[in-house]
């Protein structure tokens, strides 16, 4: 489970109970224990199930949480993933924000795990982006990891990318140049890409020297075949822009090294579970 998760739960769960479940308080017996299940509705790529147990347990330690099927697992409609026993209110009170992780992040990594078997056997790496829910970034690219695709950058602090806008500010090649070398001589960890929306800007990155990766910015296959033909070695490719699980095959084909595909995170839909309860007395 990513670092951060338990601060994200904490306020997860702080939204939703406030001050107090207050159904629970009235309308539940306080010695009354269950057990209950976490189910699919559907076929899915599961993840997030670390983190929906650390919500039952957050919300009361002395519930018994059992991990039942393991993040990154093929699921079937009606697969157990968790189960929980222990007092029923407390179950209850826990089982809205427990699901809403799983089936937010299980989304994310059954569309991850779709855009990597549609690129299978092409050499193509598909990557995710920056375009994640604010304060969810380390929780939906582990999704992402789950689906079998990799993570990008985590944020501005790990990668130099010089996209569009940094250029429209930057003078010229030459100055690029420059800048790129004071990059790589401060930071030589670090990994340097630049954004080309051109077929002439892309192999003009390329010949920058310490550049790592060109990005292909909303490029048509001519394109990138073009660019694919002509780049100097040693330098990595990468295409993006309005990617789908429909049009990547065709993208992965034209030779490139990466694809990156801000989708998975921003616009997964959602895997249906349900938590069942098995018993109560």
């Amino acid at each position: 489970m990513p670092e951060r998760a338990p601060d994200i739960i904490d306020l997860a769960l702080a939204e939703d109970i406030g001050s107090g479940d207050v159904t629970v308080k009235w309308f539940t017996d306080p010695s009354a224990t269950a057990t209950a299940r976490i189910v699919t509705r559907q076929e899915a790529c599961l993840a997030g199930v670390d983190v929906a147990a650390e919500v039952f347990g957050r919300v009361d330690p002395g519930l018994e949480v059992k991990i039942l099927r393991e993040n990154g697992c093929a699921l079937e409609r009606g697969d157990a993933v968790l189960s929980v026993s222990g007092r029923a209110g407390s179950i209850l009170s826990a089982e809205r924000t427990a699901l809403n992780f799983i089936q937010r992040l299980s989304g994310t990594a059954t569309m991850a795990r779709a855009f990597v078997q549609a690129v299978a056997g092409t050499g193509a790496k598909i990557l995710d982006t920056r375009k994640t829910t604010p304060g969810m970034r380390a929780l939906e690219k582990a999704a992402v990891a789950a689906g079998g695709a990799a993570n990008h950058r985590m944020g501005l602090h790990d990668m130099v990318m010089v996209k569009d806008n940094h250029l429209a500010i930057c003078p010229g090649v030459a100055d690029l140049q420059s800048m790129v070398a004071r990059a790589r001589a401060e930071n030589p960890g670090l990994k340097i890409e630049i954004e080309a929306d051109t077929v002439e800007q892309a192999l003009a990155f390329s010949s920058l020297r310490g550049v790592d990766v060109v990005l292909l910015d909303n490029m048509c296959l001519d394109d990138l075949r073009k660019v694919v033909a002509a780049r100097p070695a040693g330098v990595a490719l990468e295409a993006s822009g309005g990617v789908t699980p429909a049009t990547v095959r065709q993208i992965a084909e034209t030779g490139v090294d990466f694809i990156s595909a801000g989708a998975m995170t921003h616009s997964a839909p959602s895997v249906d579970f349900g938590l069942d309860f098995e018993a109560a007395r």
